[in-house]
């Protein structure tokens, strides 16, 4: 073992091609390269797991929640890289064949590093959305709510001009939406309060797309939709990323011979409840009865 960011073990990379797990050669007599991995600060990456289910539905999955150090929006960038990486470790070592950083501002601040990190395909959540963001934009005014730390990152600010320059990137942190999403508070009078809040200064710059920039907000779609009113188009970029992930499966060779994922998604949590489960069962659209809780 290698030690990566912060001293944290990381897996060796091999030097001989044919070993490689990141696509490009797989592992002789193989039948199936492994499931994908899917990790985020608590429950809110679910809604990139249920876009995935939807749309690789013989893919093995694996779902880290780390619920038990979230929110992650407030912390540091050393923080949040460190949690990053302990988080990918424990995927890593279950065999999975790409990585999917379902957490907004792990994407904003730690993608780089896990991508130097590790020898398997690593995908985040932010150019998806940004790319989506512009292609619907009509007067050129886009919205992005998201947590503080992915806010000040400037990241969907930076990845939007990459695609669509001249546009206008309004950003608001809207930190108290990631609690109310994972108490399940998704449409009480105090969340539309806290929206009103956030979302008024959105409402009067005229934006006509809104990038829901973290993963726990499609939870509260309903809120911010009757918000924000029927003129502003919302981007949740949990499909853009789906089917991001699909093609790069067909392209390197990784998609599932067979059809492991069948039994459903394995859920691993750092802090777990009755009340994750009735909130995971309600994201996923599916009953969920085990959550299986880890210390990383």
């Amino acid at each position: 073992m290698t030690e990566g960011h912060s001293g944290i073990p990381l897996p060796p990379r091999s030097a001989e091609p044919e070993s490689r797990t990141d696509g490009i050669g797989k592992e002789p007599g193989r039948a199936d390269p492994g499931p994908i991995g899917v990790f985020d600060s608590g429950v809110g990456g679910l809604t990139v797991l249920k876009q995935l289910l939807g749309c690789l539905p013989g893919e093995k999955m694996l779902y880290l929640g780390d619920t038990a150090r979230l929110p992650y929006g407030t912390k540091s960038r050393e923080t949040v890289v460190k949690y990053s990486l302990q988080n990918a470790s424990f995927l890593v070592e279950k065999g999975i064949k790409c990585l999917v950083v379902a957490c907004n501002t792990a994407s904003s601040l730690a993608l780089e590093t896990l991508r130097r990190s590790f020898a398997i395909p690593v995908l985040g959540v932010i150019e998806p959305g940004a790319r989506r963001a512009a292609q619907l934009t009509r007067t050129g005014r886009i919205g992005v709510i998201g947590t503080v730390a992915t806010v000040r990152s400037g990241a969907y600010e930076r990845a939007i001009l990459a695609v669509a320059e001249g546009v206008e990137v309004l950003s608001v942190p809207c930190p108290l939406f990631v609690s109310l999403a994972e108490e399940g508070w998704t449409e009480e009078d105090v969340t539309y309060q806290v929206a009103r809040r956030y979302l008024g200064p959105l409402c009067q710059r005229g934006i006509d797309v809104l990038v829901l920039g973290c993963t726990h907000y499609p939870l509260l779609k309903t809120v911010i939709g009757r918000v924000m009113g029927d003129g502003v188009a919302l981007v949740d970029s949990a499909e853009e990323v789906a089917a991001e992930v699909k093609g790069l499966l067909h392209e390197k060779g990784l998609v599932a011979q067979s059809r492991q994922g069948a039994g459903g998604p394995t859920l691993y949590m750092t802090d777990c409840s009755p009340h994750f489960l009735d909130l995971a069962s309600k994201i996923l659209g599916m009953p969920v009865t085990e959550i299986e809780q880890v210390d990383i």
